[in-house]
């Protein structure tokens, strides 16, 4: 019996065996204005909530403590609209144009909340327009990049939106922290310049988009198909003899082909009607949405969004100490989404992946769980140790959450779909995403509140041993398959998903 060759065997010989041309700086350029999308929900993640704590801005504003709740999670609320929308622009106007337009907007949202001088209701205004660009970022950006990217660096090269998104929050922290530090309280310039800096990484990602490449698999669905074949042979760095690209296009084209077969064109209503009526797409549906639903209830974003809080919980009350560790925090969140994207999603794999983010979450939520718990009865007596230790396990937190809950769903709401639907299914998947992540973000308080805090985390260890289970039997692996590929997965029900598909299988679409 031949020996099995391992997953990184197999990642190091693909490499291999593709054209030196095909990692060309068209093609990794192209990828990086469509992942600076990500700095801007980074940006505001890390920079929104500790703005309102800014005294020029309490000075300024002088809002209660549920109006500013209000101002940080408002934006998750208008990305959850702009996501869903997005559909209606993406297929219209290309992968490009749409980049532009959902960069305009956040910059207007943006500069909106920062010359709201004082009007609460222009804030709120401002936040939500940010909201709709954000929401349609993450729709656009990751279904561009693993539109053109090479298929068996395709989680590497998706993930670089998951790691702008965490630069831009370290940023983020870190600038309004130097504001608060620097700029003194009586001017309005100690807040603005937090505002205003959240501008910078869309500026750079639309002067790149004019010399990116519009995505092959949009230009043929817009039916294009010359123009399709220029921009693969631009992103591959290939002649037009190439037969690596022919054999890629031609992939492409049939795959289109036998979609077009099924609802005809491609207006909106038809597509919609494929998405729902179409066994193997309502399996990605389900999938994706329940993914997105595990990632928010496994208590990640809860402690992202809280982490000052947290660290409060656990015994740490220098507000100086807080910041900076947050800061930190989110460093540590960065390097980690590096360390995923280089060494597990295309190595180890998507489902590998998945478990092993997941049952770190589930080791440190346990740890957390146990301390509050400790802490509360035991006060005067909780060893340094062990509160270094609950510490610690929240930076180790920030590995399982970025090799896993954090990073995959991205990558599944971009790659699943087939290419006529695409647009629309990632728009789907992305509306829910960012209204759980409003829903959680409203209701931690609350859950921190009633659950006596500890109750909290064991809440999060149950969810997260359900996501477990869910990826062990349900979620597919998708690592090193061309998006054309994937499309055979989903032939199957949903029961077996998770098992390695048969190379034999003949792929039958589905009435």
């Amino acid at each position: 019996m031949p020996k099995q060759r391992s997953s990184l065997a197999k990642y190091v010989q693909s490499i291999r065996e593709s054209p030196r041309e095909i990692f060309n700086w068209r093609l990794f350029l192209t990828a990086f204005a469509f992942a600076l999308g990500g700095c801007a929900k980074g940006w505001d993640e890390g920079s929104a909530a500790a703005i309102t704590q800014l005294p020029s801005f309490q000075n300024k504003y002088e809002l209660d403590q549920d109006s500013i709740s209000n101002i940080v999670s408002l934006v998750n609320l208008g990305a959850g609209v702009g996501a869903l929308l997005s559909f209606l622009i993406n297929d219209g106007v290309g992968r490009i144009m749409s980049l532009r337009i959902y960069q305009i907007i956040y910059i207007i949202g943006s500069l909106i909340s920062c010359f709201s001088s004082g009007n609460a209701g222009a804030l709120y205004t401002g936040r939500i327009v940010s909201g709709l660009g954000i929401g349609a970022l993450s729709v656009v950006c990751p279904m561009a990049i693993s539109e053109i990217a090479p298929k068996f660096i395709r989680g590497l090269m998706a993930l670089w939106f998951n790691i702008c998104m965490l630069a831009g929050q370290s940023l983020g922290v870190f600038i309004v922290y130097g504001c608060s530090i620097h700029v003194t309280r009586s001017k309005d310039l100690q807040y603005q310049t937090p505002w205003f800096s959240q501008t910078f990484a869309p500026v750079i990602s639309i002067a790149l988009s004019f010399i990116a490449v519009e995505s092959p698999r949009w230009l043929l669905l817009d039916h294009k198909q010359d123009q399709s074949h220029t921009a693969l042979l631009r992103l591959r760095g290939l002649p037009a003899d190439s037969g690596y690209v022919a054999n890629e296009f031609q992939t492409m084209v049939s795959s289109m082909e036998d979609r077009e077969a099924g609802f005809g064109n491609n207006s909106k209503i038809s597509i919609i009607k494929e998405t729902f009526l179409v066994r193997s797409n309502l399996r990605r549906v389900q999938l994706t949405i329940f993914v997105y639903i595990l990632a928010q209830m496994s208590g990640a974003n809860a402690i992202t969004n809280y982490l000052p809080t947290i660290f409060g919980l656990i015994g740490i009350t220098s507000s100086d100490v807080k910041v900076y560790s947050t800061g930190l925090y989110t460093v540590a969140k960065l390097i980690c989404c590096l360390a995923a994207s280089l060494f597990f999603i295309d190595i180890a794999g998507r489902r590998k992946s998945l478990m092993i983010g997941i049952s770190v979450q589930i080791i440190c939520h346990s740890y957390l769980a146990g301390y509050l718990k400790l802490y509360q009865r035991q006060h005067d007596s909780t060893s340094k140790g062990s509160t270094d230790a609950a510490l610690a396990f929240l930076y180790i937190h920030a590995f399982g959450w970025a090799v896993g809950l954090y990073s995959l769903p991205y990558l599944f709401g971009a790659e699943l779909w087939p290419n006529k639907i695409r647009s629309f299914g990632g728009a789907l998947s992305q509306c829910f995403h960012w209204l759980f992540y409003f829903a959680i973000t409203k209701a931690t308080p609350s859950l921190l509140t009633s659950l006596h805090q500890w109750g909290a985390f064991v809440l999060f260890v149950g969810f997260c041993v359900v996501a477990l289970l869910y990826t062990y039997f349900i979620i597919p692996e998708t690592a090193g398959m061309s998006l054309e590929e994937i499309n055979r997965i989903f032939e199957r029900p949903l029961c077996p998903l998770a098992k390695p598909l048969d190379p034999s299988d003949q792929s039958d679409q589905d009435p």
